[in-house]
């Protein structure tokens, strides 16, 4: 079953803090819009461990100011889901979950063409085409996880993302990163009785500038106790090697060949946005600070394809903070060349 459905000025993809933001921003100014977003609301937030506190104040995190309600400094995993869910729900934003964007494609008469699918267990898939006159990418950056690339790495005690702690008590647990994510995985899992060793390169371990990705004080500290107290190893490596089912042989930053036996392994370097889309559509792409990023106006956000707009983590802004600032710039721009194109056309 295929719907196709009536001209909208803005088609947002990604349920995330800037797409929601976006979303608030579009219905503010009257534009007709629509959000889709292929899992649910919030999805990269729902990929957090469990109980996660964010490192983020509240200020930075919330859809407007004063209206997430946390019970400590800095809100957890699961307040920050509540907040963003019911922001949707207070507001009406138009959003559908559970759709896939699997095509866009200009169209010359007015904007794009995107075609999307979408699943569901109760009723059969169903493809739809929207008409849209400007596109705003606001995806996320944990589409694909960064691999080892090593003999071993499709192994199932392999994992790239860290959950929960729970399963793996008084089992021997390895987690190779040298982020916050890393850190957080491993802390975790030692606090809750896992038998925890962390891979991470000196240059990492060594890092005290925020900046440049050190790894939070307030995990860090922890972490550290963790260490001297004798229920964390770290070891300082160059490579990772290879992984059986029952080790890790890893080179340490000394040259030296070591065997690390675990039963569970948790790669966590990082992850990358999906740019295959905007590839396709001709936006030019260049080297981010991490990973590459598309090209775009500064001021603007659009790409070097007029209608084509970037926020959130598709830009050098990985932040929820700038994430949310971003579209509310961008969105009124949008709204005042819509009104600008009509004026010239009546």
């Amino acid at each position: 079953m295929s719907t196709v459905i009536d001209q909208l000025d803005l088609l947002i993809i990604g349920a995330g803090p800037a797409g929601l933001s976006a979303a608030d921003a579009a219905a503010s100014e009257g534009l007709t819009y629509i959000v889709i977003e292929k899992g649910t609301i919030a999805n990269t937030i729902r990929q957090y461990p469990v109980g996660r506190t964010l490192f983020s104040t509240p200020n930075e995190l919330e859809m407007r100011e004063g209206s997430l309600n946390q019970v400590r400094d800095k809100p957890t995993r699961e307040e920050l889901l509540t907040h963003y869910m019911h922001y949707v729900l207070d507001h009406d934003l138009r959003i559908t979950t559970g759709e896939e964007v699997t095509d866009i494609a200009r169209n010359d008469a007015d904007g794009f063409i995107v075609h999307t699918r979408c699943r569901s267990s109760q009723t059969p898939e169903q493809e739809k085409k929207y008409r849209a006159r400007n596109v705003l990418f606001a995806m996320g950056a944990m589409e694909h996880p960064r691999l080892l690339n090593i003999p071993g790495e499709d192994l199932p005690k392999v994992h790239h993302r860290f959950v929960e702690p729970y399963p793996y008590v008084r089992k021997e647990a390895l987690v190779v990163g040298g982020g916050n994510s890393a850190a957080e995985a491993a802390l975790f899992l030692s606090e809750e009785g896992a038998r925890t060793t962390m891979a991470i390169w000196r240059e990492d371990w060594e890092n005290r500038d925020p900046k440049a990705g050190a790894m939070k004080h307030w995990v860090r500290s922890p972490l550290e106790r963790e260490i001297n107290e004798g229920r964390l190893r770290v070891i300082l490596y160059k490579e990772i090697d290879e992984i059986t089912p029952e080790s890790v042989r890893l080179t340490t930053e000394a040259g030296e060949s070591l065997t690390v036996a675990n039963d569970v392994v948790f790669v966590l370097i990082g992850s990358d946005a999906d740019l295959t889309m905007l590839k396709k559509l001709g936006v030019q792409t260049a080297p981010g600070k991490l990973t590459e990023v598309p090209v775009y106006n500064p001021e603007t956000f659009e790409t070097d394809v007029p209608g084509i707009y970037v926020a959130g983590h598709f830009t050098n802004a990985r932040h929820i903070k700038a994430a949310i600032d971003v579209p509310r710039k961008i969105v009124p721009l949008i709204a005042k060349k819509l009104k600008t194109a009509t004026v010239a056309g009546s």
